[in-house]
This record gives C-alpha cells, structure tokens and sequence, in this order.
C-alpha cells in the first residue's frame, strides 16, 4: 500500500473557483495598526473546514463541521488562537485522577524518584559484596553497574519503586495523547507538540526524566502563543534542557577567563565522557552513546567518581542553541561562536538535579573574561547577563526568524513551503519582536494555506495519525496506555526522541511499506475494540469517516476495498488504514 496524492480543490464562488481575500485589522508592534490581507474564505466548504481542522488541530470528529460551519471559519480559527478563552471539561475530567501532573519536580523526586535511586544503590552494594561463584566475561552486561539484569533478582520494595517510576511517565504520556484526542484547544496542543519538539529533550537521558513534567507544563504549555524570546529564554534555565544538553556541568576554570576556550572541553570527545546526545551525522558534531552506550550522564556515575572528573566548558548547549533552537545550520554562525557562547553560559546550572533541585546561576563556574559573539562583544564580568545577551541577539536576528517561519510553514502548508509565506511570516516575527501568535495567524490565514497545492500535501506523523484516528472514530479512551503503546509500534515513542532535532517533520520520515502497515493494524484493533481502555461508540461510523472526516475524497480503489468490507468495524478500519487517511 502506497501514499497516493489526491487531486487539488478550489474553493467555489457562484460556480467559479475562487480564493477570497478577506481584509482584516492587525496590530503590529509599534507601529499602531495597520491592515492585513488574509484568505480565509467566507463561506466555507467541507473540504475547506477539514482542510483547516486537520491543519490547525489534529482532525475532524463527530460534530466539529457542524460547529465550524455554524460558528464560521474566520471565527473558528480567531478562537483557536486566542485558547485561553475557551473551556476545557472533557479533557479536564479525563485528567482528573492524574496526581502527579500537578506535583512539583521536588515532590515527584521524594515521591518517586528517590526510593528507588537508594534501593538500587543498596542492591548495587550488597551485589559487590557477595561472592560470585562464576568468573567474570570481558563486556558482559551483568558486570555494568546499573544494569537491570546486573541484580540476580529485585526485592518487592525495588519492584514497588520501579512502578511508581513508570507511573510518572505514564501519566505524562497519557495526558499528551488524551489532549491532543479530546481538547477544544487544537491549535495549542498542536504547538505545546511543535515547540517541545523544536526544543527537544530526551527521556532516557538520565535525571532529564524527573524534569519532563515541569518542562512541558511550566515552560513550554504557557508560552506557545507569546514571545519568542521568552520561551528561549525559559527553556534556556530550564532543568530539562540544562541536563539533557549537560551546561548544567560546564562551568570555567575558577570562574576566570579562559585564554584557551577550546582547551578546557571537559571530557568531551573522550571515551566514556558526556557529550552531545544523537549530533552523530551533522557537521561538527561528536556523535555520543553516553556511559555504557545507554544515554547516561556523569550524574549518573556514584559521587565518589564524579568528585574525580575534571571540569570545564561544554559546547553542547551552545551548539544546538544556533543550530537548532534560534539561527539554524545556515545562519552564519562559527565554531568560535559556539565557543564563545558556551563561555558565556558557564554557570548556568541546577541544584541538586537527583533530588529534582531548580535552575541557579552560579557565579564561581561562570567565565568572567570578554567574549564576542556574532560580531558583538561581551564585556568582561557580566555574569549572568552574558547569556541573556546572547539570548536577546539571537531572538532578534534575521536568521532566526526565517527559521522560525520556515518550521512553522512547513508545519502548517507543507514539506516544501512556499518561499513567499516563509518571507512574510519572517517579516512578521521581526515586526512584532518575535509574537509567535501573530507569525501563526500569518501563516494560517495566508493564500499559500488555502491554495489547492496545499490540501492534503503532508503526511501525517505516527502522533497526528493515532490522535486524528481517535478523534475520526468517536472512539472513547478512558485509558490512554494502549495509544501510547501504539506510538511505541509506530516508531515515535512520546517523549522518546534521543537527538535533540527532534523528531522529523517531512514524510520521507514516516512513509515506508512497514510503517502504513502498521498504521492498518492499529486501525483494526482500535475499530473494533481490541485495544483495553478504549472503547468504541455510536459514533464511530465508515460513513461519516468517509464523508465526513475525508471530506468525500475517496479514490475509487479505496471505495472498492471499503464495499467489500464484511462489516461496518472492518469497514471503519480500512478508511482509517487508507491512503486518503494518512494525509493531512
């Protein structure tokens, strides 16, 4: 089974295709206010309102035509971005028993996270002091500290801890999938999902876990829709990002100004040293497994042989800083820039990150001495203002809003986006000093988004497939944990992404024989109620899927598979495995 590519639409005016301008008032930032075309049609067709639900949100479900069409399309999509005035009860109620997605970092360490840590430890040291009665093998796993299989068997009260470990994750990664399935606010979960990924951090990467609560909750969540330079800046002292990236360890020689930048890297590049996770493949990048090939840190390693390893700058954070949060690989940066400003950001660290401790700038790590970066020269004894200097540069450059709005094009129009929408979303993010809001409503209500060359000319990533699947069905998921385990078989585990690209966002990605069936087989067991948790419901119906969430846009093969269905499950199941479905 292939991606087959659906014929274009127009949108129809009295019979004649047409694409209608509708001016409405804008404001640009200092500059009062000024008019700005869109083209959001006036009246609205089917294909129209589920091209713009399965852009702007995760796809139709029962009723959101109907609402669409009562409320009215430039409506629907002004509320989208305003979301903080709508109400969310069905999610609300859906999360109600989630306990830990309100705890503090601190809390869910003590809770935890650390009686698990200290009953691993025990287990560790009454290992080392039992005889073995068999010789060690070189490289065997048994003998890596650490290790599950290196206990000969876990006590209850590990097994206990273990499980209340997996239920912070779980909860996590349930309320993600329920969100995005269930919320009226569709075009902000589509953007807590955008800039999580464009500031991507990774599970497995030792503590980073404990912080991945708060980091999407209190750093990502409430800024989607604000200034640019205030989410860079949040995820700048976020601890997530400080651990993941490891500038919570980079610190200077005594605080004091290096003559050498390049000399004192740490351990990086050396074997068994903590570097930059998942960079293998990109210029300039040293490609890191971590501690024991498992994506572990120095924090990982017991105290005594922590207190051993020397110190030093770490370019990790600074590198992906400009190559991917702000500038872009083509932005015109150096290696000595990425030098510098990891200089600038020694100091900024964490307190205590096993005990879930929060970000602090510590002046006696920090690199007082002068530094230039981008041209732009940093006055020596700046402490903390270094960085945030470095953060307003890069907020403010040219390349930056060009790749801001191209990966915000890109998401929203397609693979390829037009040239013309890249230069005016960039030129709106510079007018307005980064407003995300403003550079997404550009975007959404621009002619290049409602061009026929636009409709369907993305592929769903496996998270849109599984939530938009969900949402077309009706079905009810009281459980979130199989749909989490469906992102798992589909290659896209939540939370799961090592490198910090983040996962991709083109179709060359996700589009291969195995992975569509895959998809098919998902389709099958969520149609017919295989999946525990998840309940089917009136709702669900093949007719309304194909009218309905497909917009009529059915290709005559795929009606003919459909007809053959034995079944109205098995006929929901093959729409929601089809060609037509896994487009966007």
């Amino acid at each position: 089974m292939g991606i087959s590519v659906l014929p274009a639409f127009r949108f129809v005016s009295r019979g004649r295709p047409a694409v209608i301008a509708v001016l409405v008032c804008g404001v640009s930032a200092g500059a009062g206010a000024q008019r700005r075309t869109t083209a959001v049609p006036s009246t609205a067709s089917d294909k129209t309102i589920v091209h713009v639900l399965n852009r702007i949100g995760f796809g139709p479900a029962p009723g959101d035509l109907e609402r669409v069409r009562s409320l009215g399309l430039a409506a629907y999509i002004d509320q989208q971005l305003q979301p903080d005035r709508l109400t969310d009860e069905r999610v609300t109620a859906r999360l109600e028993g989630f306990t830990t997605l309100k705890m503090s970092t601190e809390d869910l360490a003590r809770e935890y996270y650390l009686p698990a840590q200290m009953l691993r430890r025990q287990a560790q040291r009454s290992q080392q002091n039992e005889p073995s009665m068999q010789p060690a093998r070189p490289n065997d796993p048994a003998m890596v500290p650490g290790n599950a299989d290196s206990r000969k068997e876990r006590s209850p009260e590990e097994m206990q801890a273990q499980q209340a470990q997996r239920r912070v994750l779980g909860e996590l990664t349930q309320q993600k999938i329920l969100r995005a399935a269930y919320s009226d606010k569709q075009l902000q979960e589509v953007m807590v999902d955008f800039w999580f990924n464009h500031f991507n951090v990774f599970v497995g990467k030792g503590q980073t876990r404990i912080y991945l609560t708060e980091y999407e909750r209190d750093t990502i969540r409430p800024r989607v829709f604000g200034k640019f330079r205030d989410l860079l800046g949040a995820v700048a002292e976020a601890p997530a990002m400080l651990f993941y990236l490891d500038n919570w360890q980079s610190s200077a020689a005594e605080g004091t100004a290096m003559e050498q930048p390049n000399a004192a890297r740490g351990m990086r590049g050396r074997p068994g040293a903590p570097g930059r996770p998942g960079a293998a493949g990109r210029p300039g990048a040293a490609g890191r497994r971590g501690v024991n090939g498992r994506g572990m840190t120095s924090a990982d390693l017991p105290a005594a042989v922590q207190n051993r390893r020397p110190r030093g700058v770490n370019e990790n954070y600074a590198r992906e800083l400009m190559e991917l949060h702000t500038l872009g690989v083509e932005g015109g940066y150096t290696q000595a820039d990425v030098q510098e400003i990891a200089r600038t950001f020694t100091g900024w660290t964490l307190t205590q990150p096993r005990q879930g401790g929060g970000f602090t700038f510590d002046p006696r790590m920090h690199d007082n001495g002068e530094k230039a970066v981008l041209g732009m020269k940093i006055k020596s004894g700046g402490g903390k203002k270094d960085g945030e200097q470095v953060l307003d540069l890069l907020a403010k450059h040219p390349s930056t809003a060009k790749f801001i709005a191209t990966k915000l094009a890109r998401r929203f129009v397609s693979d390829v986006p037009p040239q013309s929408l890249v230069d005016r979303a960039a030129a709106r993010f510079r007018e307005t000093d980064g407003d995300i809001r403003e550079v997404v409503r550009t975007i959404i209500t621009s002619p290049e988004f409602f061009d026929t060359a636009a409709y369907r000319a993305k592929v769903k990533s496996p998270f849109e497939f599984v939530v938009s699947a969900v949402r077309a069905s009706g079905a009810d998921a009281f459980n979130g944990m199989p749909l989490v385990q469906a992102m798992r078989d589909l290659g896209m585990p939540l939370y799961g992404c090592q490198p910090p690209t983040g996962y991709a966002d083109r179709a060359d990605a996700w589009v291969n024989t195995g992975a569509l069936l895959n998809r098919m087989n998902f389709a099958v067991s969520l149609s017919s109620g295989q999946l525990r948790g998840v309940r089917t419901t009136p709702a669900m119906s093949d007719a309304w899927i194909a009218s309905g969430a497909l917009a009529g846009d059915l290709s005559a093969p795929t009606r003919a598979t459909v007809a053959r269905a034995s079944a109205p499950p098995q006929a929901v199941a093959l729409l929601l495995g089809s060609p037509e479905f896994q487009r966007k």
